[in-house]
């Protein structure tokens, strides 16, 4: 059983940057698509950014050149460099990883992240 744990979130000034660090408990990072979902008050989980094994990127649009995916295979480890925070991504952000072949997933749980003044 693959266990996520998510770590750095928490409030923030708008303006201001957090980095999120997800550890996966087994090594998986060769067989996995990595990502960050997020889910506000309200509304509906959605993806924010994504990063193949093979380091391809996407992204959200309304997070591109703010945020910044990437990941350590060697420390089991995906993060989510933001910045320039908005009061618009607070929300609780969610680690997830799918395996290639089987397309099963593994969700963290959660960590929240405030912007506010």
């Amino acid at each position: 059983q693959v266990q996520l744990v998510e770590s750095g979130g928490g409030l923030v000034q708008p303006g201001g940057s957090l980095r999120l660090s997800c550890v996966a408990s087994t090594t998986i990072f060769g067989i996995a698509t990595m990502a960050w979902y997020r889910q506000a008050p309200g509304k509906e989980r959605a993806l924010v950014a994504a990063i193949t094994n093979g380091g391809s990127t996407n992204y959200k649009d309304s997070v591109k050149g703010r945020f910044t995916i990437s990941r350590d295979n060697a420390k089991n480890t995906v993060y989510l460099q933001m910045n320039s925070l908005k009061p618009e991504d607070t929300a609780v952000y969610y680690c997830n990883a799918e395996i290639i072949i089987s397309k099963r997933n593994y969700w963290g749980q959660g960590t929240q992240v405030t912007v506010s003044s």
